[in-house]
């Protein structure tokens, strides 16, 4: 064992007398009390003792009790580092038991002896972790019971340790050293087995993991000087084989020194000795019997393995497993560290994320707020414009019919003019050019008339189309966020159509002014030849006072033409027929 590694066992049965000197458990302890314990340590260690650098360091002075940080400098420098090589480390343990044990053992009845949980105390700081206060974890927990349960003849129940691990507390995964005792000393994993056998089984633990007793047993060993063969206790630990009188370790009769050079061999059977093998030291070499070729066996394996660990200078094989396993546990607590450090940060950057997310949510619902009132303004905007041109199509709608009532009324007074026209007979020649021209400008008139309806019913299509395309808008408006993109792209394609519509309108529209403005020419020619046919009447009036005054008709039923009521009935237009065919035919006489 290195120096540290010793300095290290030693401190945790120290530490153990001091916490016990701890009366209200303030982590401090009168400076009387340290002057004893540390006066029982020089003792028992057989250190000189220094009293002068003991009163120095602990003289009175005002600031009371002291810590374990405040005694470990005086522990380290006055003690531990003059601690001898031949310090019995089982004299040194019994005194501290001694000084913990009784305060913190409890009154409950156990089934170990004070012995026996002198010695589970040892093992407790052996396997317990090298971090204040001392604890034994779960692994060495099982590793321990398991090789007590071995010790005493019985089979390991794997599961009987995993309900009391579930029984545990989240918060105490860990036992301490008084709780280890009273969970050994319950018999809560010995049950059907007695006292003296469940001793036996702590004493076999305790030589191997404390004592370093790798193997022991009775063989048969020869003199060096009789010849004889004469049996012995051999005690085998990693660097020597001890032998004595007999198991109870009272008379020891010598040592068998291993080393790099030692080596185990097999001997055949002679001289009425059977299961022979031998162990060569530096010093000397032993034949040795053992009583069957198991045994036999069995030692020459533990020897070897002694001297193969010697020659790597590696620990004793509990030690080299007990360092692989804290290594286990130091390897699967970093990578939990590790893993509860990346989850921290992934915790972290999630916690980030979901700001981010938070703050984009936010930017959605104000950038899709910000559409809404730019799609209700734009909408609100159409709504406008779509009303003001309805407004403008009912004050168009109004003027068109004012207009066809002034052209009915026009037609109207044509009409009367033209039945007074046909009054005329003979002079009528240029009149009925005039008439001519007349019924053509009316047939020009229908046409402009049925262009204009045309133009209103494609203007009344177009009109609904429009409805129709403003109605589709409204329903794609009203479609989820999700499909908004792509709603957005038929509503930019449908406000194309729409355009080309409003645009198709206002050519409509022009079409419709050109064929007013045709019409307004039309009338114009209707007024010139109104305005024509009105000169012709003076004429005729003037040249052969043909014109005559209109007179309340008759009661016969009157002409209907296309201008409306004829000035003359049929009967009237009859006779004037005859009166101008005779008067064409004297004309013609005469000529």
């Amino acid at each position: 064992m290195t120096t540290d590694a010793q300095r290290d066992e030693l401190l945790k049965s120290i530490w153990h007398a001091f916490t016990s000197l701890d009366v209200d458990q303030s982590g401090k302890v009168s400076k009387s009390q340290l002057k004893v314990l540390s006066h029982n340590l020089y003792t028992v260690m057989k250190i000189p003792h220094d009293n002068t650098a003991l009163e120095n360091h602990f003289k009175d002075d005002d600031e009371g009790p002291v810590s374990t940080q405040g005694y470990m400098p005086y522990l380290s420098e006055f003690i531990l580092a003059k601690v001898p090589p031949e310090l019995d480390r089982q004299d040194f343990n019994r005194m501290c038991w001694t000084l913990s044990s009784r305060k913190n053992m409890d009154q409950t009845p156990l089934v170990i002896s004070n012995e026996d949980a002198f010695k589970i105390w040892c093992i407790f700081n052996f396997l317990s972790e090298d971090k204040y206060p001392l604890v034994i974890v779960p692994e060495e927990m099982e590793y321990f019971l398991s090789k007590l349960t071995e010790a005493m003849g019985g089979s390991w129940v794997e599961e009987r340790f995993e309900d009391f691990k579930l029984q545990l507390s989240s918060a105490q995964r860990s036992l301490s050293v008084w709780e280890l005792i009273n969970l050994v000393g319950s018999g809560s994993f010995s049950k059907g087995i007695d006292r003296q056998t469940l001793s036996m089984g702590i004493n076999e633990v305790y030589l191997e993991l404390i004592l370093d007793v790798l193997k022991q047993g009775y063989m048969m060993k020869k003199g060096h000087k009789r010849k004889n063969w004469t049996e012995r206790w051999f005690v085998l630990k990693p660097d020597t084989i001890s032998y004595y009188v007999g198991e109870d370790l009272a008379n020891q009769k010598g040592d068998i020194m291993l080393n790099k050079l030692s080596s185990v061999e097999s001997l055949p059977d002679r001289d009425g000795k059977k299961c022979l093998f031998l162990i060569k030291s530096p010093q000397k070499s032993f034949e040795i019997s053992a009583s069957d070729k198991k045994k036999k066996q069995e030692w020459m394996q533990a020897v070897q393995t002694c001297v193969t660990l010697l020659r790597q200078n590696r620990p004793a094989p509990h030690c080299e497993a007990r360092q692989r396993r804290r290594e286990l546990r130091q390897k699967l607590q970093a990578e939990q560290e590790e893993l509860e450090r990346r989850m921290r940060e992934l915790q972290v950057a999630n916690e980030a994320k979901q700001v981010e997310l938070e703050n984009m949510r936010k930017a959605l619902e104000e950038a899709a707020a910000s559409a809404a009132e730019e799609e209700r303004r734009r909408l609100q905007t159409q709504t406008e414009l779509q009303d003001r041109y309805k407004l403008d199509l009912e004050k168009e709608k109004t003027v068109r019919q004012q207009m066809e009532q002034q052209v009915a009324q026009q037609s109207s007074e044509l009409e009367q003019y033209l039945q007074r026209v046909r009054e005329l007979e003979d002079m009528y020649n240029q009149l009925e050019n005039a008439l001519e021209d007349e019924r053509r400008v009316r047939q020009d008139e229908e046409v402009v008339r049925r262009l204009q309806e045309r133009l209103l019913e494609e203007e009344a299509s177009k009109r609904a189309e429009l409805e129709k395309i403003h109605l589709r808008q409204q329903m794609a408006i009203s479609e989820t966020e999700a499909q908004k993109q792509e709603l957005e792209k038929e509503r930019q394609a449908k406000e194309e159509a729409l355009q080309a519509a409003m645009a198709q309108l206002e050519q409509l529209e022009k079409e419709r002014q050109g064929a007013l403005e045709q019409y307004q020419t039309v009338m114009r020619t209707l007024e010139d030849a109104t305005n024509n046919t009105r000169t012709w009447k003076h004429k005729v009036a003037e040249h052969e006072g043909l014109l005559r005054l209109i007179q309340p008709g008759s009661k016969e039923q009157r002409l209907i033409t296309n201008w409306g009521p004829a000035a003359f009935s049929e009967g009237e237009l009859s006779q004037r027929e005859k009166n101008w065919q005779e008067m064409k035919k004297q004309s013609t006489q005469a000529q």
